[in-house]
């Protein structure tokens, strides 16, 4: 077969290239020029949701025997509705696919979106699921719960949260998920689209048993080889602030929206899915292979441990700074600089422009868009620190407690931040 797939850049359309080249058919990629790169492309559309074009994708249809549309997104922006990418864009993409004679189209929409739905990511879903289902073609509308898998946004937030050492549960914990294997959805789909007498129907894909979000989090632990962990219950009305804050970060998954979404819960039965596989699907404990745990574990880890590594690096150049402008410390301060040739004129000079220096970088560490070379730059700081201590003020490193030693960890954590963040 040909196959089209919208949005073949994505989380699951990445996969849904993949799975049908496997197989033997030829993948058409609709999306952005970089979906031409996988080599699992027979050949590029480029399509903007944003911007439907029913006439050119018509031509570019003909020939193709199956239309998968796997453009979606969790959080709205002003450059991506979901009025745009999830209701005009594919209704634009079913007539352009009725124009070309294209018979067979699959929709992956999401489990909950119906008539009335809470969340506008449910009514924007809907609203082309009705479309569809109205037209002549035929049609399948699938509906995953939470999709699990290497690279998806919602995948890494509660990965992070489960290898957290300390689990903290949002609202108790209690609501109702079911999560989904990414290979199962797309192993579902490819069946589908290769058995026309599949479709016409609204199939929810699941995993095999709904679980709380509790009972999620530490099954995924458990299967990233992580044993028991403490948890924190987090209070509603906390997560509720969060997400109001959440809607004022680009790019945050936690708003309003989402938060209410994981509220209500997000279930079905798995018998459907489990007659397409010819097996139930697969459960957490079986989402990570056994040898990829190590190095799950230590990708993760890295989500959490480097923002938490930065806080610590910028706390300490803005404690340092600030003590030493501290009244208490600086006649301290300016007769520590005398005590290594500091002309006493100068000493204030230095004694506020090193300050100076280190409130700068606290605060530079903490921006989310850090300048270039700041690492190095503390780097050498804190070399240039050591080394005079070591040769004008060796007595320090004899101190109750060791605070000149100090400077070897925190040299060792700026080398590795460095290193994460290198740019080319």
């Amino acid at each position: 077969m040909k196959v089209l797939i919208a949005g073949a850049s994505g989380f699951i359309g990445r996969r849904l290239a993949a799975k049908f080249s496997a197989r033997g058919h030829a993948v058409v990629c609709g999306g952005r020029p970089s979906a031409a790169r996988d080599r699992c492309c027979a050949r590029l559309l480029e399509m903007d949701f944003a911007a439907p074009a029913v006439e050119r994708w018509a031509r570019e249809l003909r020939g193709v025997d199956v239309v998968v549309n796997a453009v979606g997104i969790i959080r709205a922006s002003a450059a991506q509705s979901f009025e745009s990418l999830h209701t005009r864009g594919p209704i634009s993409l079913f007539a352009a696919a009725s124009a070309a004679g294209v018979r067979r189209v699959i929709q992956i929409s999401a489990l909950g979106a119906e008539a009335g739905a809470a969340s506008a990511y449910h009514r924007s879903k809907h609203e082309a699921d009705r479309t569809l289902m109205g037209s002549p073609l035929d049609w399948a509308v699938v509906q995953p719960s939470l999709v699990y898998g290497p690279g998806g946004s919602s995948a890494a937030l509660f990965e992070t949260l489960a290898t957290l050492p300390v689990v903290p549960l949002p609202g108790g914990g209690l609501q109702q998920v079911q999560p989904v294997h990414v290979d199962d959805l797309t192993e579902v789909i490819v069946r589908m689209a290769e058995d026309p007498a599949s479709l016409r129907q609204v199939l929810p894909v699941v995993g095999p048993r709904p679980l709380t979000l509790r009972d999620f989090l530490l099954e995924l632990r458990g299967a990233l080889g992580l044993g028991a962990a403490r948890t924190l219950r987090i209070p509603a009305a906390w997560m509720r602030f969060a997400a109001r804050i959440g809607e004022w970060i680009p790019g945050a998954l936690l708003t309003r929206e989402t938060w209410g979404m994981l509220e209500r819960g997000n279930t079905a039965s798995a018998a459907q899915v489990t007659e397409r596989l010819g097996r139930a699907p697969r459960a957490v404990a079986e989402f990570v292979e056994p040898g990829a745990a190590g190095a799950s574990r230590a990708t993760i880890a890295l989500r959490w441990a480097a923002p938490l590594l930065r806080l610590t690096i910028a706390a300490i150049w803005l404690i340092a700074g600030l003590v030493s402008l501290a009244p208490h410390s600086v006649e301290q301060g300016l007769e520590l600089l005398r005590s290594i040739g500091i002309p006493p004129t100068l000493a204030p000079l230095a004694l506020f422009g090193a300050a100076s220096l280190d409130l700068a970088f606290g605060i530079w560490t903490l921006l989310p868009w850090r300048p270039r070379g700041l690492w190095s730059a503390q780097i050498l700081l804190v070399v240039a620190y050591t080394l005079i201590i070591t040769f004008y003020l060796p007595q320090l490193w004899l101190e109750p407690f060791g605070p000149v030693a100090k400077n070897l960890p925190i040299l060792a954590v700026l080398l590795f931040l460095r290193q994460i963040e290198s740019r080319p």
